[in-house]
């Protein structure tokens, strides 16, 4: 069974709108279990424009299920992520202007920042993957320097799903699954474990669960966007179903 984690940032952007002490990114966290997620995703932001350290600490106390930790490769989130000790950290690029991750890292071997941050997270037992795009270059270079997991950028193809409407003869988004699935074949191959996300919705993710080896689908703002209309545990709960029925 693919597992369903639920990124809950856009909770907590909500709350930081009026600076308040709601909506709650922890509880939040609680429905979202209660409605079949298999684990809960946050980004802790150099910026702090949503998550705080404060929800992380608490997350790690409450979640029963995997916690994720997004971050960006810098000391300061790295001293953060080794005190509060999640179960897995995706290190994705971060950019201060950015509405939201716009694209995979840019691996290199030579990267020794990467590399440390890496070693240093894998030696205190967290799994650690890389927010990377689907080319086939990039997963063996995650491979080549420790990653234990990807998470395929899965937005290009969702933006070329909502374009076509989801014609499955539309070129762009042949050309963008073909991307997907043969980074995910390589994937299998080489033996690193495959997770994706960016821009899933109820639209489109039965289109993605053919992918060879897959075992984590992260969505967020999809979620987010129709709990505020029926509520947390109800729209994990809808995305659940709609994983369970397999690709279609």
């Amino acid at each position: 069974m693919i597992h369903l984690g639920v990124n809950i940032d856009h909770v907590a952007t909500v709350r930081q709108a009026r600076k308040a002490n709601e909506p709650d990114p922890v509880l939040a966290a609680h429905l979202a279990e209660l409605g079949g997620a298999d684990g809960i995703t946050v980004h802790l932001r150099q910026d702090r424009r949503h998550i705080q350290e404060r929800d992380l600490r608490l997350l790690r106390e409450t979640v029963q299920g995997v916690l994720n930790l997004e971050m960006a490769a810098g000391e300061d989130i790295l001293d953060i992520a080794l005190g509060v000790m999640p179960d897995e950290v995706c290190l994705v690029p971060e950019h201060r202007a950015e509405l939201t991750t716009e694209g995979g890292l840019k691996l290199s071997l030579d990267d020794r920042n990467l590399r440390s941050c890496i070693d240093r997270l894998k030696g205190a037992g967290t799994l650690v993957s890389l927010f990377i795009e689907p080319d086939a270059a990039t997963v063996r270079t995650a491979k080549a320097i420790g990653a234990d997991a990807i998470e395929l950028h899965t937005g290009t193809w969702a933006n070329a799903y909502s374009h076509c409407r989801g014609d499955e003869h539309d070129e762009q988004l042949v050309q963008q699954l073909s991307r997907l699935e043969e980074a995910a074949d390589l994937a299998a191959t080489i033996g690193i474990r495959l997770h994706a996300g960016h821009g899933i919705t109820y639209q489109n993710v039965r289109q993605l669960l053919h992918l060879p080896m897959l075992r984590v689908l992260n969505i967020g703002h999809s979620i987010v966007s129709r709990a505020v209309l029926l509520g947390m545990e109800r729209a994990v709960s809808d995305m659940r179903k709609l994983m369970d029925k397999g690709p279609g």
